[in-house]
């Protein structure tokens, strides 16, 4: 039996299918060695998780345009052998309650190695402040990555900044336009927010430190998924919009990768210094007027960037304000 054969049947088949040629449930079932039916009950549990699906009677299942499956194979082709070998884990789950989660409840990886976890389907995917992320199967990467530092570095809050910046080349290296970063954990276009980043850690005193950095993209959002985040307060955006051809999402987690393993080596010798001038060409506050909430007060004023250790930096009617936290909005109330 090899890895895939252990993957849950719904899983298999979606790996199986892409978004050009159909395939039929008889050639899908002899491929897989199962019935017909069980290609059937596969494909309904898609629907019921909301993949985007083409069937037609006479020619069988295809993906819809755009969507691609996750493959640990794809993922890893595409990385330079020196970053394969950092990979103390890399799985792509069907389904589970968080990849945050997953990482959290694990032994921490080896020093100098990541463990990588993706899902097609979270069923308690999360924000900051607990808020839950929509993410529909297909359409979006929901990752997390495991990192173990020997100690505490100096202003690991900051690490969320780095990453948000390490994300937004990952996009641009296959083609993505226009990705901002809204401190301290959203990624927006100038149509909406794209993805989001949550940081979680476990450390003991002067121990070494478990550190989760959990990404979430949006790739393809159809109307049902945009509405149920605009339920939430919320504009989204996806991938498809801001550039000519959708990038695979294999090839979108292979550049996620290949730009965070580097600077989680690197973070702690020099820290956030190094990228202040890029997270301020980035910086998607900047300039404008917003509204603060931390602790339960709220400061008015106008955003001028982040400081030396990552604080947001507010000019109000008593001077520059700095906050290490809080919750941002441009909605200024009058």
């Amino acid at each position: 039996m090899t890895a895939t054969d252990s993957l849950p049947l719904p899983q298999r088949v979606f790996q199986r299918l892409d978004d050009r040629a159909f395939q039929s449930g008889e050639a899908l079932a002899a491929d897989l060695a199962v019935t017909r039916a069980a290609v059937w009950k596969a494909v309904e549990q898609w629907h019921e998780l909301g993949v985007h699906l083409d069937a037609q009677s006479a020619r069988g299942y295809r993906l819809a345009s755009g969507v691609s499956a996750l493959s640990v194979a794809r993922i890893e082709a595409a990385l330079p052998a020196g970053l394969r070998e950092r990979l103390d884990a890399l799985l792509v789950e069907w389904t589970l309650e968080s990849t945050n989660t997953r990482l959290l409840d694990s032994l921490p990886p080896a020093a100098g190695s990541a463990s990588v976890v993706l899902a097609e389907h979270q069923s308690g995917g999360r924000g900051r402040r607990g808020r839950g992320w929509i993410a529909p199967p297909g359409g979006a990467i929901c990752f997390s990555l495991a990192w173990q530092f020997p100690e505490m570095p100096a202003d690991l809050s900051a690490l969320s900044l780095v990453t948000g910046l390490a994300v937004a080349d990952a996009l641009s290296s296959v083609g993505v336009r226009g990705v901002r970063l809204k401190w301290r954990n959203d990624l927006l276009t100038a149509r909406g927010k794209i993805g989001g980043i949550l940081m979680e850690m476990r450390a003991e005193a002067g121990g070494p430190v478990h550190v989760v950095i959990g990404v979430g993209l949006n790739v393809l959002l159809d109307e049902a998924a945009r509405a149920a985040v605009a339920a939430t307060g919320n504009i989204a955006d996806d991938v498809r919009a801001n550039c000519d051809t959708v990038p695979d999402r294999n090839a979108i987690v292979s550049a996620l990768l290949a730009q965070l393993l580097p600077l989680l080596d690197d973070f702690p010798r020099h820290g956030l210094a190094p990228h202040l001038l890029r997270w301020a060409e980035h910086d998607a506050l900047q300039g404008s007027e917003v509204r603060v909430e931390n602790s339960g007060e709220v400061t008015r004023g106008v955003a001028r960037g982040i400081d030396a250790h990552g604080a947001l930096l507010v000019e109000t009617t008593a001077g520059v304000q700095r906050f290490i936290s809080g919750e941002v909005s441009v909605r200024v109330e009058r």
